[in-house]
Order: structure tokens, then sequence, then C-alpha cells
């Protein structure tokens, strides 16, 4: 899957001219704590709720409330936004942008096609896909199990299933640090529990967990 086929596209915006007062607005409004800034078109920096909170006065200023006022109506967000923006292209593959938000610690990435901003893809995007990927929302025996990093196993056990006229809806494996091994994590539907547990003990897998869910 690739971002284009999850990110949004009706993307709430900011412009470099806009004042910090009414991207405070626009956040408590519509829920977000980050604006993509957009210039004619082009993307040229991203404001957060943090970016706000810093530009307010401390607690320790002898400015009145009235002049905290009026000093925030005058600030516009060209001065308070990020200019070095993490962006991701639309042809991205959806693992790619999660890797990105994980390594710098953000929870949105705009996307691009070349300046021009097209969409924005969230983590909460990216939990809805996995959800999806994980076949949480179909009922089915799901198994984890311990297994040999080697050519064949997922077809080994694929066929096993297959044989008894079930159906996989989600197959996963992850890395353990252990040498040689692998987490492998599998849901299928048209088999029992007893039935799933006797094609991995068979095959001399380790199963950590199985369920019905």
């Amino acid at each position: 899957m690739i971002v284009k086929e999850v990110m949004r596209t009706n993307v709430i915006c900011a412009s470099s001219d806009t004042k910090a007062t009414e991207v405070k607005n626009m956040m408590t409004e519509n829920n977000v704590s980050k604006l993509p800034v957009v210039d004619n078109g082009k993307l040229v920096g991203i404001v957060t709720k943090n970016d706000l909170l810093k530009a307010e006065p401390s607690s320790a200023t002898t400015l009145d409330m009235f002049e905290i006022s009026y000093l925030l109506s005058k600030l516009t967000v060209k001065k308070i936004m990020n200019t070095k923006v993490i962006s991701v292209g639309p042809n991205e593959v959806v693992e790619e942008a999660a890797r990105i938000m994980v390594d710098n610690k953000i929870s949105c990435l705009p996307v691009v096609d070349g300046d021009a901003l097209i969409g924005i893809i969230t983590k909460s995007d990216l939990f809805h896909m996995f959800t999806e990927m994980f076949g949480a929302r179909e009922k089915g025996v799901r198994v984890v199990a311990l297994v040999n990093d080697a050519p064949g196993v997922l077809a080994k056990v694929a066929k096993e299933i297959s044989d008894l006229n079930a159906n996989i809806i989600s197959a996963v494996t992850t890395k353990q640090g252990i040498d040689n091994k692998i987490m492998l994590t599998i849901k299928a539907t048209g088999l029992d529990e007893a039935k799933m547990k006797s094609i991995f003990e068979d095959a001399g897998f380790e199963i950590q967990d199985i369920r019905v869910n």
C-alpha cells in the first residue's frame, strides 16, 4: 500500500501571513496540533501548538493581559513556523512513512508532489490501516509462533491451512533479536483453534499465543 491510498486530501492549512491567534483557533476547532503552512500552493513550513506556546510571553512578564493580546494579534505564522519540514511523496510505501514518523518522533507527514502540498498522513491513518492489515475487524483464529527465519516456512503453513479449506486473512513476520528466528502471526477463518494449534505444533513451531478474536 502506498501513501496516496491512505492520505487525507482535505488538509487544513495556514499561510505564512496567518495570525497566530487565528491558527490557535483553527487548531482548537479542528482538534489538531499541527498545521502545514502553504503559500501559493507551495509547502513552506509547519506550525505546532508548541510553537504557539513558545511565542506567548512567560508568566513572569510585566505586560498586562491587553498588551499580551495585542502583541499576539500582530504575530504571524511566518515568525514562529518551522521551515525544515519532513514530508513524504504520494508514491512512498506506507511502512516507510511510518518509519519516518517513528524515527523523527512526529505524528504526521505532509504529502507533497514537488513543492505542492497534496495531502497529509497521520499516525491515526496508519493505525486504521494496520487495523485492516491485521484483520482486526474480522473474527478468526489468531496464532503467534516463533519460527525459523528460512525460505518456505510461511508457504508450508499456508498450504496446511488451505488444505483445510480455510482462509488466511493476515500474516505478519517480525524480527525478535534471536538468531535465525522470527515471530510469525497468522489470523485465519474457516478452522477452529484446535486445528490451527495442530498445524503449528506438527510443523515444530513454538506457539507463543493462540486465541479466537
